[in-house]
């Protein structure tokens, strides 16, 4: 290092070696056991030199004097030729010779204070040290410089890195940390392994080590003994000059191994991009596997439109999609995001290490995961709706068999023993008076009959309505209906013979009880009313709204409206029977209390009245529960809904937020990404509401709730939002990392970033976060990029177009925008560089072996190399040769995956 024309030493500004002499004899730290520690160490550095020229020295301070070796000495270390020496052997002439080496170490830049020929020439020990110091200081260590450090702690950092991992050695200084001898042991093996075991080696033998370095370091690498073992064992602190002129012997002669050492520390940054670029390939080949293979494992379940056809087997498959929209999903949604994030990062990766970008495997692209996502997604919206549709076909259809089979119970009740009434031939041998009761009785009958028919057509209708909606149990239903109907065509075909016979005989039969007939003519149709309003008063219902249990309530208050009307007729009708019990009991009429025209009885008619008189009440407790319900059920949808309508608005607003955020408007991207986070927390924070909304959710579908007039938010609209919301956070943050990390790459400065976000947003006017191609031209032209307008700009920027947007999507997204921009001012490592190192390893040939690898680089970085370079098929090939060229280039070209 030069300054002010003089060359800075490490022990003064110029170097001075007595000012520094004088500086230690007034602090009291001299120790006279440096001065044999350097005389020895100086005269054996002297002599590694003086055998060159043939020639050695004996005693440092004598054999200087007269300057002829001194002169030798500086024409073989600088290998330029001094002035002639003049050969006298007077005083003045030894001084002349002794000038001219001076004047030759003060041409290089060298400063000598206080030291002059005639200190020399008489033979002064420290002078003579000090001149020699300063030689070796010049010529041996001042062009050591490891990361700009001065010559001094360029050698130090040197050996603390090349000692490093070796235990029981920590190099701190040129005195304490050499005393043991094992860091020069560590020395000797980083570079030679093969000539010390350093594993047998202990800290507690400092002779044994420091001999073994010393004949070691003498035999096989040429450099001589400077220090003895017991000097340096015996001082309390041995002279760092001596140490630090032996150990620059050490660089020097390992200075072709530390070229090697870089270039094998290149090669590995190199390699380790790849391995990890791999490897995140790999482990998205892998998530992207196994998501597919789940959505291809669910979409059946999802597809499948099979039940029981029981309305317990269905509300059983809701709550399996319940369990999966719950349980089995979320994982996915997150295993979708990271996989998206991953991919993003790989991508950012390969750009900012000059690597092309990376293509999966067919059918595992982002694109195909995202469509098989949506797919998924409308699956589950078609197998939900599915459910709920079928849910309500099953509940209509269970309520249909249950009034189909009331309906056929009370008719097959109704109509037991009434075949064998028909077929029986009684009214032949009845009286006249009992003809006519029959005939009058087959009258009442027949309106009976009549008035069951519109019951008869219901049971029909019910069941065709139960095969049209695919009742499970369709068959039993069509068989009893089927009874039902032939039963009702026979009831008619023996009315009809009946009849017949009863007018064949009337005419020999023709008194008749007027009061009995009267009777039974206005009995029958009240009893068929009692039993039509008895049916409505016990008949099931279904209703899903409020109008509908209002309207059901409004009809029942209709019904009641009328009962004052019926209570008359049934006055009526009770009065006859009276009339006629009066008459019986004045006329003394013998079975004149049998009615013979109807089986009804005031009895039965009071009976009767009394049973609807008495469901009238039950029907209003059975209406007010129903109206409960529903207004439960009405009070679910509004708990619904104004919790959806606090949910809705808060994800659109986290979203426009986000949004916002992701368009990089304001603030460094630390700041971004720091605000991000806060919105996830604040998201993840927020989830209990979602899961309360859930559990409201699940009530209103319990409650078998379809509709809600409240809200215009669903359930799944909001599901849909929520993982929307997560994914745009999680994107997002990827983002403004994967930007962090080129601005960091490329020595962007934040300025820098600011600028191409702000044009970039600026083009951007629908917010989209891409560019057309003519709004990405006019932003680069804002930022002082040249693209002419004649047909060479034209070509300029289709050049530039291709890279920014490979796959011609006819968009320029962002991060591609940034990328563009700092590649323009940046340089990243080439395929040249790597082949250049990998050339230093092989000492310049076109091959390298597989054993120079496995010396030069790690054990795993060593295999990499070995399993994937071709063999070297060039001239002068031998057995195992590896051909790194084409090795370094496909580094940069097509990935394997």
């Amino acid at each position: 290092m030069m300054e002010n024309g003089g060359y800075v030493g490490q022990y003064g500004d110029d170097g001075g070696y007595m000012e520094q002499e004088e500086e230690w004899e007034r602090e009291g730290l001299l120790d006279p056991a440096w001065e044999k520690q350097q005389k020895k160490t100086f005269t054996a550095w002297c002599n590694s030199h003086l055998r060159k020229a043939g020639t050695s020295i004996d005693n440092i301070d004598d054999d200087f004097r007269n300057g002829l070796k001194l002169m030798l000495l500086l024409e073989v270390i600088s290998g330029e030729t001094l002035p002639k020496p003049d050969r006298g052997k007077m005083r003045f002439h030894k001084i002349a010779n002794v000038n001219k080496a001076l004047d030759f170490i003060a041409s290089k830049g060298v400063k000598l204070v206080s030291i002059g020929a005639e200190e020399i020439v008489d033979g002064n020990l420290k002078m003579t040290l000090g001149m020699i110091w300063t030689i070796i200081l010049r010529f041996a260590i001042q062009d050591i410089s490891v990361e700009e450090m001065t010559a001094k702690e360029g050698l130090l950092l040197w050996c603390q890195r090349k000692t490093a991992p070796y235990k029981n050695v920590n190099v701190q200084n040129f005195h304490l940390s050499f005393k043991d001898g094992l860091a020069f042991c560590a020395l000797i093996h980083r570079h030679r392994p093969d000539l010390i075991d350093y594993s047998k080696l202990s800290k507690d033998n400092p002779l044994e080590n420091l001999n073994t370095a010393f004949d070691v370091a003498e035999k096989y690498l040429d450099i001589p003994r400077m220090l003895d073992p017991d000097d340096l064992i015996n001082t309390p602190k041995p002279d760092e000059r001596a140490i630090m002129t032996y150990v620059s012997c050490y660089y020097h002669a390992f200075q072709g191994a530390q070229q090697a050492e870089t270039a094998a520390n290149r090669i590995c940054k190199v390699l380790k991009v790849n391995q990890e670029n791999e490897r995140l390939m790999e482990e998205y080949e892998r998530l992207a596997s196994d998501l597919l293979e789940w959505i291809r494992r669910t979409m059946p379940w999802l597809n499948s439109r099979q039940s029981d056809s029981t309305l317990a087997g269905v509300q059983k498959k809701l709550e399996e999609y319940r369990t999966y929209r719950r349980k089995h999903k979320p994982p996915r949604v997150e295993q979708k995001a990271k996989l998206e994030t991953n991919f993003n990062t790989l991508q950012t990766k390969l750009r900012l290490s000059n690597r092309p970008a990376y293509m999966p495997t067919e059918g595992k692209m982002v694109s195909d995961i995202t469509n098989a996502w949506k797919g998924l997604e409308h699956a589950e919206k078609s197998f939900e709706e599915w459910l709920l549709a079928e849910t309500m076909r099953l509940e209509r259809l269970e309520h249909l068999a249950q009034k189909f089979k009331h309906k056929a119970d009370t008719h097959e009740d109704w109509t037991k023993g009434k075949e064998e009434m028909l077929q029986s031939q009684d009214f032949r041998n009845c009286k006249l008076n009992e003809l006519k009761a029959l005939k009058k009785k087959h009258e009442a009958f027949e309106s009976d009959l009549a008035a069951h028919q519109d019951r008869v057509e219901q049971i029909a209708a019910i069941a065709q309505e139960l095969n049209t909606l695919e009742y499970h149990d369709c068959a039993s239903v069509n068989a009893r209906c089927q009874r039902i109907c032939d039963q009702w065509d026979r009831l008619g075909v023996l009315t009809q013979r009946r009849c017949q016979g009863l007018d064949e005989a009337e005419r020999i039969l023709e008194k008749i009880d007027l009061l009995h007939l009267e009777f039974a003519k206005r009995a029958a149709p009240f009893n068929n009313w009692l039993d039509g309003a008895r049916e409505d008063l016990v008949d099931m219902f279904i209703v899903h709204t409020m109008e509908e249990i209002q309207g059901l309530i409004q009809a029942h208050d209709q019904f009641k409206a009328t009962l004052g009307e019926a209570d008359k007729e049934f006055n009526v009708i009770i009065g006859l029977v009276r009339d006629a019990e009066a008459i019986v009991k004045q006329e003394q009429v013998p079975g004149g209390l049998v009615n013979p025209y109807t089986t009804l009885s005031a009895d039965l008619i009071s009976r009767k009245w009394s049973e609807v008189r008495a469901l009238v009440p039950q029907r209003d407790q059975t209406l007010a529960n129903e109206l409960r319900k529903q207004q439960n059920n009405e009070m679910l949808r509004r708990q619904f809904a104004e919790k959806a309508n606090a949910v809705g608005p808060w994800i659109e607003r986290q979203m426009d937020a986000v949004t916002a955020i992701g368009m990089g408007i304001s603030g460094s991207l630390e700041e971004q990404l720091h605000r991000l986070k806060e919105y996830e927390q604040a998201v993840y924070a927020y989830k209990p509401s979602i899961e309360e909304l859930e559990k409201i959710h699940q009530a209103v579908q319990e409650s078998m709730i379809f509709e809600n007039r409240y809200t215009h938010y669903t359930m799944e609209t909001l599901r849909v939002g929520w993982e929307q919301l997560l994914t745009s956070i999680n994107r997002n943050i990827n983002e403004v990392e994967n930007q962090i990390l080129t601005r960091d790459s490329k020595g962007i400065t934040q300025e820098q970033l600011t600028e191409f976000r702000s044009s970039f947003n600026h083009f951007d006017k629908n917010r989209t976060g891409r560019l057309a191609p003519e709004e990405f031209k006019s932003c680069l032209v804002s930022l002082g990029y040249s693209i002419g307008k004649d047909k060479q700009g034209d070509m300029d920027f289709q050049r530039i177009l291709a890279v920014v947007d490979p796959n011609s999507s006819g968009y320029v997204q962002f991060d591609a925008f940034l990328d563009f921009m700092t590649r323009e001012s940046t340089d990243t490592d080439t395929a040249e560089q790597v082949i250049d190192s990998f050339r230093i390893l092989a000492s310049d040939r076109p091959y390298i072996l597989p054993d120079e690898l496995r010396r030069e680089l790690p054990p795993d970085q060593a295999e990499y190399c070995i399993q994937r370079m071709p063999p070297y098929k060039g001239p002068n090939a031998i057995p195992g040769a590896l051909d790194y060229m084409s090795f370094s280039t496909a580094l940069y070209g097509e990935s394997d995956l």
